[in-house]
């Protein structure tokens, strides 16, 4: 059985990873063998551990402790379990918790590209996307409307971070993922992959041509907020698209454009 531990000193060291380390100290990339990554809500946690990821421990409001709280709890023996009201909790953690729980977890180690890529014939590549909730809503929309696995630039938000994994309801989990390296075209290519750049340009298809679903394995390219695809990379893919626009609307948000794009570009 879990150990129950109330908070009564909010110095405490153990507390240290849900009050005083930012989401880069936990990410620990000069030692990646104690990574961690803090999951928030039951749902998010439940996603993780059915995943494989280790628990090291669990912060809880008192009055969380039943139902969907008290299962997570349940499937996490020998690890502390850390409680208090609510207020203390926002106090401590800065945030008001969603659901009232939260779980300090391990991060494993980030499969390859080509591990990522076997067996697969629709991806999501995303350039810069640097906003945690858009990275969250794309891995739902990826894991809800047929995309196999998610690719990522450096540049990119950590998928891992609190609110990305909060915001994809733990879909980021279930869909895999990892981070590319800068020769990532080549390496597409070199898979067997076309590469469909979403961008507005005068030499864009639309979405609905009859050519894209000719393509057996599909990578979809998706960019950063504001800028979208660097040019580099919009003429170095096999195809641009666009999603038509109505109304004088000039583009959609990305994590918008990206469920559009993956219900109209999943394998058939």
């Amino acid at each position: 059985m879990s150990k129950i531990i109330h908070i009564s000193d909010f110095s405490a060291p153990e507390l240290d990873v849900y009050a005083r380390l930012t989401e880069a100290q936990l990410m620990n990339r000069f030692d990646p063998k104690n990574a961690m990554f803090i999951a928030e809500s039951p749902k998010v946690i439940m996603r993780a551990l059915d995943a494989g990821y280790e628990p090291v421990s669990l912060l809880v409001e008192e009055t969380r402790m039943v139902g969907e709280s008290l299962e997570v709890i349940e499937r996490c023996p020998d690890i502390p379990v850390y409680t208090a009201q609510m207020d203390v909790l926002t106090q401590l953690t800065g945030y008001r918790l969603t659901r009232g729980l939260l779980c300090a977890m391990r991060r494993k180690v980030l499969p390859s590209v080509a591990e990522v890529l076997d067996g697969t014939r629709r991806v999501a590549i995303l350039e810069e996307v640097m906003n945690p909730t858009n990275i969250g809503a794309i891995f739902r929309s990826a894991a809800a409307l047929g995309m196999d696995a998610v690719l990522l630039t450096p540049g990119c938000s950590d998928p891992l971070y609190r609110r990305s994994a909060r915001v994809s309801m733990g879909t980021v989990f279930q869909v895999p993922w990892t981070f590319l390296t800068d020769n990532w075209l080549e390496v597409l290519k070199d898979q067997g992959y076309k590469t469909a750049a979403m961008a507005l340009s005068d030499n864009s298809i639309s979405i609905d041509d009859p050519i894209l679903r000719t393509v057996d394995k599909l990578a979809v390219v998706l960019g950063t907020e504001g800028d979208g695809l660097a040019e580099c990379t919009v003429t170095s893919c096999d195809y641009t698209v666009k999603i038509p626009m109505y109304h004088d609307v000039d583009s959609l948000n990305v994590a918008a454009a990206s469920a559009v794009a993956f219900w109209q570009l999943r394998a058939k």
